[in-house]
C-alpha cells in the first residue's frame, strides 16, 4: 500500500510540474487561405486557380496545423504568419475540443496578397490585457504595403508579458536589394521594444517571427541588442527552420528580454528554444531532408509548410 501511495503521489507531483511548463510557439504555416474570393489578391488559392485549391485541401491543412500544435504540447500562445484573415485562424480552433478555450488576436494588414500575422492563446490561463499593431512604410517606395507587426500583452494572475509576432519583408528581388526593407521592420520593432524597456527594464517580452533573415544578418542583429536570441542552427538536428538553395538555415526566430529570463515567476526557461522537427514535417528525397510542403513545383503534395515551427518554454506560477 505504501508503494502504491508513493507512486501515486509521484505521478501527481509530476503532473503538477508538467502543468506549470508551457510553450510559446511560432509557425509560418505557408499560405493558409480559405477558398472564398477576398478583397485582396488571393487568386492563386481559389478553386478556379491552377492549384485547384478547394475545401478538402483547406480542411486537410487545418488538420495539419492542429497536429503540429497538439504535438508541441498545445502552446499557451502560438503565433502564425501567412494567414489570409481572421476566419482561417478561427477555423484552426473552432469546434476543437483541445482548443475550445483559445482566443485569437488578429488585425487585417495592408499586404497586397492579404496575408497577415496572428496569435491564438489559452484564455483559460491568460487574460488579454492589450493588443495592437505596428505599421510601417518603406523609404524607397512609400506606396508599398506589407505585413504589420502584431503585439499583445497577456496577464497571468499578477504577472504579465508581451508577445510580438513578425513577418518581415521577403528576399524576393535579391537579398541586398531588399535588406533595407527588413531593416525598416527591425527598426520599427526595436523602437517599440526599447520603449517598453525604458518604462520598465524588467518587462517580459517574447519576440518571434519569420524575419526572412539569418541570425547574423543586420536586421536580426539589431534586435539582439535588446533581446536574447533563443533559436540557432543548433536548436534542431536539421540546422535550421527553412531549406533553400540546398542548405538549411534559420529564418524563424524567437528572442526574449532579460526580464523574461530573470523573473522569479512567469519566466522563459534559459536555453529552451527548439526547432520542432516532427518526422511528418520533413520529406526525404534520396537522403536529403527538407520541409514537406503543401505544394511543391506547383503540384499538390498534401504536406505542411516550407518552414519548421519554433518554440520556447515558459514557466507559470
Amino acid at each position: 500500500m505504501k508503494l502504491v501511495f508513493l507512486f501515486t503521489t509521484l505521478l501527481i507531483f509530476q503532473s503538477v510540474l508538467a502543468q506549470k511548463k508551457q510553450r510559446v510557439l511560432f509557425y509560418n504555416v505557408e499560405n493558409l487561405f480559405d477558398t472564398i474570393k477576398g478583397l485582396n489578391d488571393d487568386s492563386e488559392y481559389l478553386p478556379s486557380s491552377k492549384k485547384e485549391w478547394n475545401s478538402a485541401k483547406y480542411l486537410e491543412k487545418l488538420t495539419h496545423i492542429r497536429q503540429v500544435l497538439n504535438d508541441a504540447g498545445r502552446p499557451i500562445v502560438a503565433g502564425f504568419c501567412e494567414v489570409e484573415n481572421e476566419g482561417v485562424v478561427r477555423d484552426i480552433i473552432k469546434n476543437q475540443k483541445n482548443f475550445e478555450n483559445y482566443g485569437l488576436v488578429h488585425y487585417e494588414s495592408e499586404d497586397k496578397r492579404g496575408i497577415d500575422v496572428a496569435m491564438i492563446y489559452d484564455s483559460s490561463k491568460l487574460k488579454l490585457a492589450a493588443k495592437g499593431i505596428l505599421r510601417f512604410r518603406f523609404d524607397d517606395d512609400t506606396a508599398a504595403r506589407t505585413r504589420d507587426i502584431l503585439w499583445a500583452n497577456y496577464n497571468f494572475k499578477k504577472h504579465n508579458f508581451y508577445v510580438i509576432v513578425n513577418h518581415w519583408p521577403s528576399r524576393t528581388g535579391g537579398v541586398e536589394k531588399t535588406e533595407a526593407r527588413r531593416l525598416k521592420a527591425a527598426q520599427t520593432a526595436f523602437y517599440f521594444v526599447d520603449s517598453l524597456l525604458a518604462i520598465d527594464s524588467t518587462t517580459r517580452i517574447i519576440f518571434m517571427g519569420d524575419l526572412n533573415d539569418h541570425p547574423n544578418d543586420i536586421a536580426p542583429q539589431l534586435m539582439s541588442l535588446k533581446l536574447q536570441p533563443m533559436i540557432s542552427s543548433s536548436s534542431g538536428k536539421m540546422g535550421g527552420t527553412h531549406y533553400y538553395d540546398k542548405k538549411w538555415d534559420v529564418l524563424d526566430h524567437i528572442m526574449v528580454s532579460s526580464g523574461a529570463l530573470k523573473a522569479k515567476k512567469l519566466k522563459v526557461t534559459a536555453n529552451s528554444g527548439i526547432i520542432h522537427e516532427f518526422p511528418y514535417l520533413l520529406k526525404d528525397v534520396k537522403g536529403t531532408k527538407y520541409p514537406f510542403r503543401t505544394y511543391h513545383s506547383g503540384k499538390y503534395q498534401a504536406g505542411y509548410s516550407d518552414h519548421l515551427p519554433v518554440s520556447v518554454e515558459i514557466s507559470i506560477p
